[in-house]
């Protein structure tokens, strides 16, 4: 759902900005809260798992694609403001690297995509749990119910800011069916890769599911014909606590899925690129500012092979949003550590 530069007229796409920019600034401020030294590295992983599945867009209808939007599986990991902010490192990378979604258009992106599926997604998910028995089948359930509402959520978006600033004379009613009837099918998608790689990580490291967080009730002991609460349990060994095992496994598999799996991933139009030309919205699309970038459309300039060209682009796309994604991370985290200590040490105010 990358809308190109063309699709939204100047004053809604200034306007698109600043609202993206005012969400980022939110949640640069609500993300010091989620990281810790253990999930600042993975909001990076997350957002270069986010970029590599990306590639891989898998048919939903007749000549119709649809690829992950990520916004549910970011926010349930990580964090609703980390997800946001993880979402947005993906566009920003696949904007000026790849050519991918409009530069101004890059606000319009980040408020569909980043912004809306999230609070979508974790609004639903949030709920479900509140009303699902606690336990790790139940965050399951609801992290696939928010993320297949997410995608639709934002083909919802798209059509309002397209009613307000379309460039092209298409019913707004013919618009919102198309675009909510195909990404519907999306999101069943989306909704699957995010129950399964969500329930995979709670099965190895439930402790690292921000959406998981206090599900575990205390365990009771039968003494007597009475529960009791049994005993505290020794704190776990800083080795166990460590996630470089599944840093180094998330990251392994998000070369492998851009690098390799990416070749087999469908080729026909995405959702929103189908409906623009069924349509007739990309009319007055307009050219990519980096359209002559070396990585534009997800391969590499002067590489004849198409398998080497776009699984180079791809595990290109992964290093450079790792590491762009972890260094935003880490600096949020740092300043966080910096604000408990001057909490901790600020001397009391005289009464």
């Amino acid at each position: 759902m990358h809308v190109p530069d063309g699709f939204i007229d100047a004053p809604v796409s200034v306007a698109a900005g600043v609202a993206a920019t005012a969400a980022v600034a939110v949640s640069l401020r609500g993300a010091r809260r989620e990281l810790d030294e253990r999930t600042a590295p993975l909001a990076g992983l997350v957002a270069a798992f986010i970029f590599a599945v990306q590639m891989l867009n898998f048919p939903v209808a007749a000549g119709t694609s649809g690829h992950l939007l990520g916004g549910a599986l970011a926010a349930i990991l990580v964090g609703p403001y980390t997800g946001v902010l993880c979402v947005s490192v993906v566009l920003l990378m696949q904007g000026i690297l790849f050519a991918d979604g409009g530069l101004t258009a890059l606000g319009v992106n980040i408020l569909n995509m980043a912004v809306v599926t999230v609070l979508v997604s974790y609004a639903v998910f949030r709920v479900l749990l509140r009303l699902l028995p606690s336990g790790r089948r139940s965050v399951t359930v609801a992290a696939f119910a928010g993320a297949l509402l997410s995608v639709p959520g934002a083909a919802v978006m798209f059509t309002l800011l397209y009613a307000l600033g379309g460039t092209t004379d298409v019913p707004i009613g013919k618009v919102f069916t198309a675009m909510v009837g195909v990404h519907v099918l999306i999101g069943l998608g989306e909704a699957l890769i995010t129950a399964a790689t969500v329930g995979a990580v709670i099965a190895v490291r439930p402790d690292l599911v921000h959406g998981a967080r206090g599900l575990a009730a205390p365990l009771k002991l039968r003494i007597g014909g009475q529960l009791v609460d049994a005993p505290a349990a020794a704190p776990v060994p800083a080795a166990a606590r460590s996630t470089r095992k599944l840093w180094l496994t998330g990251l392994v598999t998000a070369l492998v899925l851009a690098g390799f799996v990416s070749f087999y991933a469908s080729s026909s139009p995405d959702g929103l690129e189908k409906v623009a030309a069924d349509k007739g919205i990309d009319a007055k699309t307009k050219e990519h500012a980096a359209a002559d970038s070396p990585l534009a459309d997800y391969s590499v300039k002067d590489v004849d092979d198409a398998r080497l060209s776009g699984g180079l682009a791809g595990v290109i796309g992964v290093g450079a949003t790792v590491a762009v994604g972890s260094g935003i991370f880490w600096a949020v985290r740092r300043r966080r550590a910096q604000d408990l200590t001057a909490s901790s040490t600020a001397a009391p105010s005289a009464s």
